[in-house]
């Protein structure tokens, strides 16, 4: 048995020879012909090991270095004693720390320092247990001492629990912002784009930055009721966050008001506090609208520009615009549905309907997979494997007739899962205009088994949008 002993501080040397010993032996072992036989046969005692060197941690025995961890602000002090060689291991920082001295306080945060156990462990085992509230602090200790693994584990876990719709996304979002980390902060826009609504109705939405609000606010991608809530939203915003003028105008310009049915604009006019001290802003947008209400979009187009976002409607949840769709049991077999869309969001078409037909299929197999019984040479092909096909979901209109004359459509599926007994938005598929279906359609998604994360209680909950586009077909006069 090679038994690992003290190290000298400042010998290094000694450190990587014994880390050299080690593999020596190990690929010694790993080329011995026992028996006669070609191969080796495996013995693992890792989990032994691991016990074992939680045991050392717990203990202390044989440690050469403590470490005092201060909170910042406070005489708390927590000590550690631990061992160089496996903090060296890990962490460049500590290995150059600790070259030198056997004692070292360490300053940190008060959620930092209330954490570093569970770093300190993970140094040892490659192991820990993550709660939501102390994802920051151990994410923040992994980059000061430079431990990568920790850092990609602790991100890929925020990712994940944002997804769910588990993560703190307001506080997480802001926190990759500060770090630089661009895939966190991503997938933290994106959550709350999908999921505005069950946000702005919580107490994250007071702790939204303006830099937060003006990257959310143009984007086509949000859920929300309608357009009318985003507004209320900001307005609470505007109340709680009292932002320069010149913030909360730019914010107030970022409404879509043609969204917005002409009797709701007259009672923000006359009730909204927001309007009232920054109407002059966006009187000109107001203008807009009420003109885009008073005419048909065919006939405003041969006068105003109708390609911008203003004319765009955002992925809203209510009827108008979509309609939800539970799915029992979806991997037993094909299902159909139908609903109804308003024709525009102009004023002129809100009496007008277009009626949609959905069929979603579980297993649809792609032409180059579905069955052949025989080659050419007159062989026997095995048939395709019901496995092989996957979910697969059409929207189409029932008709075609001039109702629809002047506009495309966008179609949006959101899949939904539930956290903390809310229904959030898990996953969004787009159409492209041209297209009846989303290509890219629960690819990934296995329908079969139970407690799949696009499930909920074995059920697909889905919520179909559609979008009126008017730009395809008119053509703004020069």
């Amino acid at each position: 048995m090679l038994r690992l002993g003290y190290t000298k501080p400042g010998s290094w040397a000694s450190f990587w020879a014994i880390l050299t010993l080690v593999g020596l032996v190990t690929r010694a072992a790993q080329k011995t012909d026992v028996g006669g036989e070609s191969t080796g046969t495996s013995i693992n005692h890792s989990q032994t090991l691991l016990q074992r060197l939680q045991e050392l941690l717990r203990q202390g025995n044989a440690s050469d270095v403590v470490l005092r961890v201060q909170a910042a602000g406070t005489d708390e002090v927590r000590v550690f004693h631990a061992h160089r060689l496996l903090l060296g291991l890990h962490s460049e920082l500590f290995r150059e720390l600790l070259s030198n001295q056997s004692e070292v306080v360490l300053q940190e945060p008060r959620d930092g320092a209330a954490v570093f156990d569970k770093f300190i462990r993970y140094l040892y085992c490659g192991e820990l247990i993550v709660l939501l509230a102390q994802a920051i602090p151990l994410h923040r200790l992994a980059t000061k001492y430079g431990v990568s693994s920790l850092q990609r584990g602790v991100a890929d876990y925020m990712r994940a629990h944002l997804a769910g719709g588990a993560g703190p996304a307001v506080g997480w979002y802001h926190y990759a912002v500060s770090t630089g980390d661009e895939a966190l902060r991503q997938s933290c826009l994106q959550f709350l784009a999908w999921n505005l609504s069950a946000v702005a109705g919580s107490a994250e939405w007071g702790a939204v930055s303006p830099e937060l609000l003006a990257q959310l606010l143009p984007r086509s991608d949000l859920v929300l009721q309608d357009e009318l809530e985003l507004f209320h939203a900001l307005e609470a915003w505007l109340g709680r966050a009292r932002p320069p003028p010149a913030v909360a105008e730019r914010a107030l310009r970022s409404i879509r008001y043609p969204m917005i049915p002409p009797a709701q604009l007259f009672q923000l006019q006359a009730r909204s506090a927001a309007l009232a001290r920054h109407g002059p802003a966006v009187a000109d947008l107001l203008l807009q609208a009420y003109q885009f209400h008073a005419a048909s979009p065919l006939h405003y187009a041969k006068f105003f520009d109708v390609n911008g976002s203003s004319f765009l409607p955002r992925n809203y949840l209510a009827p108008a615009w979509g309609a939800p769709w539970v799915i029992n049991n979806p991997a037993r077999d094909d299902r159909s549905t139908s609903f109804q869309t308003q024709l525009g969001p102009s004023g002129h078409d809100s009496g007008r309907r277009v009626t949609w037909n959905v069929l979603f299929s579980p297993r649809w197999l792609p032409v180059s997979l579905r069955p052949v019984y025989a080659d050419a040479a007159g062989t026997a092909l095995p048939l395709a494997r019901p496995e092989d096909g996957r979910p697969r979901l059409v929207v189409t209109p029932a008709s075609s007739g001039g109702d629809a004359a002047g506009v495309s459509f966008q179609k949006t599926v959101l899949v939904g899962t539930r956290q903390h007994g809310r229904l959030l938005v898990r996953h969004a598929y787009s159409f492209h205009q041209s297209s009846e279906e989303a290509g890219d359609f629960l690819a990934h998604a296995d329908l079969q088994r139970r407690n799949s994360e696009y499930l909920v209680e074995n059920a697909l909950h889905l919520h179909l949008i559609v979008k009126p586009v008017y730009h395809p077909l008119i053509r703004t006069p020069k």
